[in-house]
């Protein structure tokens, strides 16, 4: 018993900061989350998840990881092409207009930005290749979202226009990411072999924070959730559904096109990744009366992550 906790304890606490938030009757949990989110909790975590990726972050790892090109674009048509045509795809299942929207939502979003780069180091992969896909893809996104997000609106018969202002979008990208990225890795310079001892727990703190992330954004769309409770059956089998079509595209291009252990986590877990805070802010600012579109962007999210935590298993054990 002990040991299948030691093994699966992040899945299963995905599972429970999960549960907490939804299952809080008293209010109290939920309460310190909506906090939390009012006051750029999620935010500081974020920055905290990335100076600790940047402890982690190998010199040499960098240069391969920008080096590396072809993986680069594999995971840039997965996240932009495929994620897309799966949503589109799934979209013709008779599912009401909420859930069809955030479905929509969910299917045009850029990759994480912390968990898949944490799973990536986790899974033997290369950390600074799935860090440069999550700056890239959510560059990209300023101008791919609302193309894209139209296309699959108007196939769920909802024709609303979304805009998004690239500059505050890449100023928070930089804060949040580069910044305490580069700060990281300085510190690693100057420090040199002292920082090593400190990497698992940095590891571990960074898996952490995720978990903070998680359970703030189940706590913003628990009010959603809760109002949605007889849809959350359809809604997670969509969403595994939906994860599931992408998780097979990417182990099939990965394998069709060569790429070794230690080249292709980056590929499969930041391609098939997505983000939640930008689905919840396009959610919110678009479709406030469409609280069933928040409960599948929250769930997905929870879904996604415990299915890819099960998978980061799978590929660090998997032969080269």
């Amino acid at each position: 018993m002990i040991d299948f906790f030691r093994k699966n304890w992040f899945m299963l606490m995905l599972l429970g900061v999960a549960g907490l938030a939804v299952g809080d009757v008293s209010g109290v949990t939920v309460r310190a989350g909506l906090w939390l989110g009012a006051h750029r909790g999620p935010d500081a975590v974020i920055v905290v998840i990335f100076f600790l990726s940047g402890l982690a972050l190998d010199g040499r790892r960098v240069r391969d990881g920008l080096a590396d090109w072809s993986g680069t674009v594999l995971a840039l048509a997965l996240i932009f092409l495929a994620g897309p045509l799966a949503g589109a795809l799934l979209g013709l299942l008779p599912l009401s207009g909420e859930i069809l929207v955030g479905l929509a939502l969910v299917a045009v979003m850029p990759t994480t930005l912390s968990s898949g780069v944490v799973m990536t180091g986790a899974a033997g992969g290369n950390m600074a290749h799935a860090l440069f896909i999550t700056i890239l893809s959510n560059g990209l996104a300023v101008f791919t979202v609302p193309v894209s997000l139209d296309l699959l609106l108007s196939l769920a018969g909802n024709g609303r226009a979304v805009s998004i202002d690239p500059i505050p979008a890449m100023i928070k990208i930089g804060s949040l990411v580069l910044l305490p990225l580069a700060l990281g890795m300085a510190v690693r310079t100057l420090a040199g072999r002292r920082v090593l001892p400190l990497l698992p727990a940095a590891s571990v703190g960074s898996q952490i924070g995720i978990l903070a992330v998680v359970w703030t954004g189940a706590c913003l769309g628990r009010g959603a959730i809760v109002d949605n409770l007889d849809q959350a059956v359809p809604i997670l089998i969509l969403s595994a559904g939906f994860h599931g079509l992408l998780l097979t595209a990417a182990l099939a291009v990965t394998r069709v096109t060569g790429r070794a252990k230690g080249r292709r986590e980056s590929v499969i877990l930041m391609g098939c990744q997505k983000t939640l805070p930008l689905s919840i802010i396009l959610q919110v600012a678009f479709f406030p009366d469409y609280g069933l579109a928040l409960a599948v962007c929250v769930l997905h999210h929870v879904v996604h992550l415990v299915m890819d935590a099960a998978l980061v298993r799978r590929l660090r054990h998997a032969p080269a």
